[in-house]
């Protein structure tokens, strides 16, 4: 692909994944919505390589940061998701044992952090907590953090199993548009 059919591939995909963090303006959307911006950011990773990814990463985190609406997806987006196929890229070279720590090490991590910074600027915790339980705070974001990796787990496989339709499918109307 030539460089200008690059900058015009990760342009439109990259205003694809800003609507998407836009869109968070609706509730639900926190944690789904910064997931599924991460997904334009795989036809990045094959068709244009690991460093363009990186720099549309940064761009579309840079107006994330400066125009979209929910602090807790913008944060979750930049610490995590918005990097994440490029990580997937590069764990998955590995041997399945290095390429599963890698992730789960790397996800775990960026969510504790994000919600280190989020309290730090005066998010509380206690959202999480549910007023007629009497269990402790700790406990339940343990529990909220043990239900994230499961989600990540199914939000992995299932990029890998989106991938051969990319494959079969788009690849071939990406190669026709952009040639």
């Amino acid at each position: 692909m030539k460089s200008t059919a690059r900058i015009a591939f990760c342009g439109l995909l990259g205003s694809l994944a800003v609507i998407c963090l836009l869109l968070t303006v609706f509730p639900l959307g926190t944690y789904a919505l910064p997931a599924m911006a991460s997904l334009f950011f795989v036809p990045v990773v094959i068709e244009c390589g690991k460093r363009w990814a990186l720099a549309l990463y940064a761009a579309v985190s840079l107006l994330a940061l400066l125009i979209a609406p929910d602090i807790e997806a913008k944060l979750l987006f930049v610490f995590f998701f918005g990097y994440y196929p490029v990580l997937k890229s590069w764990c998955e070279q590995q041997n399945r044992v290095v390429e599963w720590l890698c992730k789960a090490v790397v996800f775990n991590g960026a969510v504790v952090l994000a919600y280190v910074l989020l309290s730090a600027v005066g998010f509380s915790m206690e959202v999480f907590a549910f007023s007629e339980t009497s269990w402790p705070l700790s406990v339940v974001l343990a529990g909220f953090l043990l239900l994230g990796n499961l989600v990540f787990f199914l939000y992995d496989l299932g990029i890998s199993r989106m991938l051969p339709l990319y494959f079969l499918r788009l690849q071939p109307l990406v190669k026709r548009l952009f040639k």
